[in-house]
């Protein structure tokens, strides 16, 4: 049931239930959103290690290159993304997206094969992380700004055999999510739903032709590699973006951000059932320290009318 048909039976509803009955249909909205943001991050994570399983036969920029092409593939017949008659205000931020997907994308996968699932993918939540708190100006963010810098310390336990490359590579895939972020934030305002991802993912897929041609001659593929990382391309970018516009509907902003802090738990979950990673106990700690500085940060608007506009604002967008 959407939102407009349980308004009407509101109305149609005698006086005296219509509270009661649009707090059901509130409560079963919001679960459906709940189990939709989860679905989305394990989705995303469980694509990730099955990318990383395919490293040993085409490696990271391999399985970055079929996950483009497979998030074009998929999105352009479903959007329709119309690339005539775009604004030269709505170009750059989509070029920007093509340099940032491909950065964004080709770092992180890149960290995982030298760190790990889990580490890699807790670093990159450095990105939202520090967007969120350079837009604040609250004791509580620089609180969890350093908590979090606490968490980094811990994680990655620096010292002689700290693998100062993989951390790096996870430290600019975050920094690139930031990027992505505010980037989306400005493309969201001058095209309409998803028309600027699909845009800016049809772009990448054909910057990424040329690459693709001469990685892959070099490397041979195997089916099972190319298995891997198509499943990977749906599992980490198409379910995602169809699950996240659907939550959005449903859930406020705040809650969105807060769930999705769950990412790196779902990542050291995928890295150990699926890349057999094991973490040691100071990862753990690490991994939690920055978790709880994400679901803090995010769940600071909660309370502020501002913040719940914004939800309302987004949500409608959403729609």
């Amino acid at each position: 049931m959407d939102t407009l048909e349980a308004t009407d039976r509101m109305h149609d509803a005698p006086a005296g239930g219509q509270q009661h009955s649009a707090g059901k249909t509130m409560s079963r909205q919001r679960a459906t959103g709940i189990v939709m943001m989860l679905a989305s991050s394990a989705s995303n994570q469980t694509g990730a290690a099955l990318g990383a399983s395919a490293f040993p036969a085409i490696g990271p920029v391999g399985v970055v290159a079929v996950r483009q092409f497979v998030t074009a593939i998929v999105l352009t017949p479903i959007v329709r993304p119309r690339l005539r008659g775009l604004r030269k205000d709505q170009w750059w931020p989509i070029l920007g997206l093509v340099v940032v997907f491909s950065v964004m994308n080709l770092s992180l996968y890149a960290a995982i094969e030298r760190v790990g699932l889990g580490l890699a993918v807790t670093l990159e939540f450095l990105g939202p992380l520090t967007v969120a708190v350079a837009s604040s100006r609250r004791v509580l963010d620089i609180a969890c700004a350093v908590l979090a810098g606490v968490g980094v310390v811990v994680l990655t336990n620096p010292g002689p055999t700290t693998d100062i490359i993989g951390v790096t590579l996870a430290l600019l895939a975050a920094t690139a999510w930031g990027s992505y972020i505010l980037l989306n934030r400005t493309l969201g305002r001058r095209l309409p739903g998803l028309q600027g991802t699909a845009v800016a993912s049809l772009v990448t897929a054909a910057a990424w032709t040329p690459i693709a041609l001469t990685w892959f001659a070099l490397h041979s593929p195997t089916a099972a590699a190319l298995a891997l990382a198509v499943a990977c391309g749906l599992l980490s970018s198409i379910v995602p973006y169809v699950t996240d516009l659907l939550a959005l509907r449903r859930v406020p902003a705040q809650m969105f951000g807060t769930f999705a802090s769950i990412n790196p738990v779902w990542a050291a979950l995928a890295g150990w059932g699926l890349l057999h990673q094991a973490l040691d106990l100071n990862e753990g700690i690490g991994i939690g320290l920055i978790v709880i500085s994400n679901v803090l940060i995010s769940a600071r608007g909660f309370t502020s009318p501002k913040e719940r506009r914004r939800a309302a604002a987004l949500r409608a967008i959403a729609d």
